[in-house]
């Protein structure tokens, strides 16, 4: 391959990711099918996404190095250039602060582990490893190990080499296949990719594949890699050779729109770079936009001179492999970061058939004892319920007075209370621990004195023979949720 040649895949891969994440960035979250077939509404400019920032970031910083490396080490500098802390990338900044360093940072008390944080961040890594998928899935394991384990760090693997061997391969199954054989074969991930792959070739038809998906592997969470990374192929498949059509499809799926929409429309950009249409290109420009959360570092000004960056990272890094990360004893031992609690349980399901206003923080039950948890987020065995309440005392210290963002999610009944006055408190629903996005009645901001707090949960037994599923955090307030962060400190840990 020419640098002529290189250059316009790069060059397609930055645009049709700009232009799948502008127009999917709209529809972010919405869980019903839609009927796009262009931009809706017609934007003025690309629209500003964590698709890109943190590749920006990385690349940036990566330019100071001398020599060049990709390293899981060197690439956690990144995270404090990026205000935001949604779902994984909150926990992985959480974990940092206690103390972690990769792959703890992603493996650790992390319920968004199989989020789609680092699938949307591949493009670099599979420009830097152009034609080898394999060093290309290396490099993105040490950024996917920072915020994810499992599902969430196959994806990456899998777009990165399914985007690195379309520098040098056209056909779509010999790219499918190639990328499916570098994650294991049990994953959920390859699983779903291969019945979405057959389930298109039985019925060409893209709503009835899109509701097998869905039915198939449920979730509470629309940044799941398992649908998202489904809607990518299939709007692929669906599309045939189409950019528009392709793009629309996967977007149209709903869920996590504009990651889908910038995944495929960065693969179509690299296998074909004059598929982009103009009607696509000249709404969006070239400048590069990121979001104000990247603060502290000097960007590129437009895409244009980021290719060239990323180009002469390429030059510099010349395919050297990850350099061997050491194990360290905090990375593998997180016993002293076990939250101390009290449980007990009860027989009584009187207090969730009260009225809201009446509701007084209850007495923990006699049989209450001090037990520990892994962490924040906790999965309690069904059977080891001795009763068909569950109450789960925490302690929290907050350092100074602040407004505090409380958090408890968990799909079954709940009340809780802080301080002995009622917080908040639902029957049944999702399971989505995301301080700027928590389902209904699951989180409250409170004004907290600067001390130690108590903070109840009162959980409802399921009614059908599963784990009783639950996390709790509390965060900073913030002028935008999106950038609550966690405070790591707030829970009495037994270190």
């Amino acid at each position: 391959m020419n640098e002529s040649t290189l250059r316009a895949k790069v060059m397609g891969a930055l645009l049709g990711k700009a232009v799948g994440g502008t127009l999917g960035m709209p529809y972010e979250g919405f869980r019903q099918t839609l009927d796009l077939t262009y931009y809706k509404p017609i934007p003025q400019a690309m629209e500003p996404n964590d698709d890109l920032d943190l590749q920006v970031v990385y690349a940036v910083l990566m330019d100071k190095m001398n020599p060049v490396g990709v390293d899981r080490r060197h690439l956690t500098a990144a995270w404090k250039h990026i205000g935001m802390s949604p779902d994984e990338y909150g926990i992985c900044k959480r974990n940092m602060q206690l103390g972690l360093v990769p792959p703890a940072t992603g493996a650790y008390d992390n319920p968004f582990e199989d989020g789609m944080g680092a699938a949307i961040r591949t493009e670099l890594w599979a420009i830097l490893a152009a034609g080898n998928p394999q060093l290309a899935a290396a490099y993105a394991y040490e950024d996917a190990c920072m915020d994810h384990t499992g599902e969430g760090i196959y994806a990456a693997q899998f777009i990165a080499a399914l985007q690195s061997m379309a520098f040098v391969e056209n056909d779509r199954d010999r790219l499918l296949d190639g990328a499916l054989g570098l994650i294991p074969n049990n994953s959920k991930i390859r699983r779903a990719i291969t019945d979405t792959r057959n389930w298109w070739k039985q019925c060409k038809d893209w709503q009835e594949v899109r509701t097998r998906i869905r039915q198939t592997y449920p979730t509470d969470n629309f940044t799941d890699v398992t649908i998202n990374v489904s809607f990518v192929v299939l709007g692929w498949l669906a599309g045939e050779g189409d950019f528009g059509r392709s793009i629309c499809t996967a977007v149209n799926c709903g869920e996590d729109t504009d990651c889908t929409g910038a995944t495929l429309g960065a693969l179509l950009g690299i296998l074909d770079p004059t598929s982009i249409d103009s009607k696509w290109l000249k709404p969006i420009g070239r400048n590069l936009v990121l979001t104000p959360s990247v603060t502290g570092i000097e960007c590129p000004p437009t895409l244009d001179l980021f290719a060239d960056l990323v180009l002469d990272l390429r030059r510099r890094l010349d395919g050297r492999s990850p350099s061997p990360a050491e194990a360290t004893p905090k990375e593998l031992d997180t016993k002293s970061l076990a939250v101390r609690v009290r449980i007990g349980f009860d027989s009584s399901i009187s207090i969730f058939e009260q009225a809201e206003a009446s509701r007084k923080a209850p007495e923990m039950p006699a049989n209450s004892k001090e037990v520990t948890l892994a962490g924040c987020w906790t999965q309690w065995p069904w059977e080891d319920c001795a009763g068909e309440t569950m109450y789960v005392k925490y302690r929290v210290h907050v350092d100074r007075p602040r407004a505090v963002r409380l958090l408890l999610s968990t799909r079954e009944p709940v009340r809780v209370w802080f301080d002995g006055q009622f917080a908040f408190g639902r029957d049944e629903g999702e399971f989505l621990p995301a301080f700027h996005r928590p389902p209904a009645n699951q989180s409250a901001v409170i004004q907290a004195q600067a001390g130690s707090h108590e903070v109840l949960a009162v959980i409802r037994r399921p009614k059908q023979s599963r784990p009783i599923n639950w996390c709790i955090g509390v965060s900073e307030v913030s002028d935008s949720p999106v950038c609550d962060q966690w405070l790591a400190n707030a829970f009495e840990r037994v270190g």
